[in-house]
């Protein structure tokens, strides 16, 4: 997992927090779609904002979700809020 410092952390919180989410984890948990997705819209954006639905939760809680796919994308978890939370990675240049 790729490091981040505390101004960018800020700075991503901000530009995200009157987004809408642009990826929904669904009843079938995190796949290889969602994953690849995740990818693509990181290297786009650098950031990308997730919301787990309450059916894709069970026994984990978000904050478990969301740094599991952070560790397997290597992005950083920026913050969870309710069921929603944001991912950072720089763009390789």
């Amino acid at each position: 997992m790729s490091q981040i410092t505390p101004g960018k952390k800020r700075y991503v919180k901000r530009r995200l927090s009157f987004e809408k989410p642009t990826i929904w984890i669904g009843k079938s948990g995190v796949s290889a779609e969602i994953l690849k997705e995740i990818e693509k819209q990181l290297d786009k954006n650098e950031m990308v904002k997730i919301k787990i639905l309450r059916s894709a939760i069970g026994k984990e809680e978000t904050k478990q979700i969301a740094s599991h796919v952070a560790n397997q994308i290597g992005a950083s978890l920026v913050g969870v809020k309710g069921h929603i939370f944001m991912l950072y990675r720089r763009r390789k240049k």
